[in-house]
């Protein structure tokens, strides 16, 4: 077996690292060390951030959060050679990556619900994510355990293409869902006028780029055949931008609860009104020419001075 880390991925998923490389061992500590670290931070930060530990979000941010740890743990075992039970590893890395990624895709699907109302766009999302899970989960699932206890050259070499079309597919995934969330926070950036509002917009454009350029270096190192760098990356990577979602998510929850701004053709207020004050219709005039209206219209004034 070759001791680079730079070879296929079918080489080392059928085995530990058998190089003579310390900073390769290095590497693989420092980045799943690090990751193992942030799942932690990051289930401390979930439940201080929600004040409520109910719902999509919530959820799909705790399992994301908690599946970097098997993941971590398994690659450890599995790298470093420390079981020779093969199926110990391969299980708990499994489950830690199917929970992390998917469960990720999960909490961008839950985000997108702050930020778009279209019923039609958010299921459509939702199929997409579940469609993958049998698309992409299962046959590189079934591809890691052949390969790992049959040693078949045919099995190897489907799990080398597998894992190349499993990561791709999920990124695009990521950056679709990604992609129609910069859609509408660049819309809600038009509409509101207060610099506050629009720092704190520009605060989660510049979050969510973040999280498409990790993927798209993901791809680059899986495609540049460096499999150790790229699965121990992927934790530290995912345990990142997870911490992220919890830095912006008060500021998120704030901008997609506050009133747009006013413009003539939508009949929207400004985010320094209270929309819940007006009682009166300000989309038409009100017709002065008789009692009734005038005493409409002077009740309507006094409620709002108050």
């Amino acid at each position: 077996m070759s001791s680079s880390s730079s070879s296929s991925p079918g080489v080392w998923i059928t085995g530990s690292y058998t190089g003579n490389s310390n900073v390769v061992r290095i590497t693989i500590a420092t980045f799943l060390g690090v990751a193992l670290y942030n799942v932690i931070e990051l289930v401390v930060l979930i439940f201080l951030t929600f004040k409520r530990y109910q719902g999509p979000y919530f959820w799909s941010m705790l399992i994301a959060s908690m599946g970097i740890l098997p993941y971590s743990v398994g690659y450890l075992i599995k790298f470093f050679g420390l079981t020779s039970a093969t199926w110990v590893p391969l299980t708990l890395l499994t489950v830690g990556w199917w929970t992390m990624v998917t469960g990720e895709s999960f909490v961008l699907y839950s985000r997108l619900h702050l930020v778009l109302q279209n019923l039609r766009v958010l299921r459509l999302v939702k199929g997409m994510i579940i469609m993958n899970i049998f698309i992409l989960h299962v046959p590189t699932t079934v591809l890691t355990y052949t390969a790992n206890f049959s040693g078949s050259p045919t099995s190897i070499s489907g799990y080398n293409v597998m894992e190349k079309v499993q990561l791709t597919g999920f990124c695009i995934q990521e950056a679709t869902i990604s992609g129609i969330y910069l859609c509408e926070i660049s819309r809600m950036l038009r509409l509101k006028a207060d610099d506050v509002s629009r720092k704190t917009i520009l605060q989660l454009l510049a979050v969510n780029l973040a999280c498409i350029l990790m993927d798209i270096a993901l791809m680059i190192i899986e495609f540049m055949n460096f499999y150790i760098y790229q699965t121990t990356i992927k934790a530290t990577l995912y345990s990142i931008k997870l911490k992220l979602e919890v830095a912006v998510l008060g500021n998120l929850v704030e901008i997609a609860h506050q009133p747009p701004t006013f413009n003539v053709a939508g009949g929207r207020y400004p985010s320094f009104v209270d929309a819940t004050r007006i009682v009166s219709d300000i989309n038409h005039a009100v017709a002065v020419g008789t009692g009734q209206a005038s005493e409409e219209h002077a009740t309507s004034l006094k409620s709002g001075s108050n």
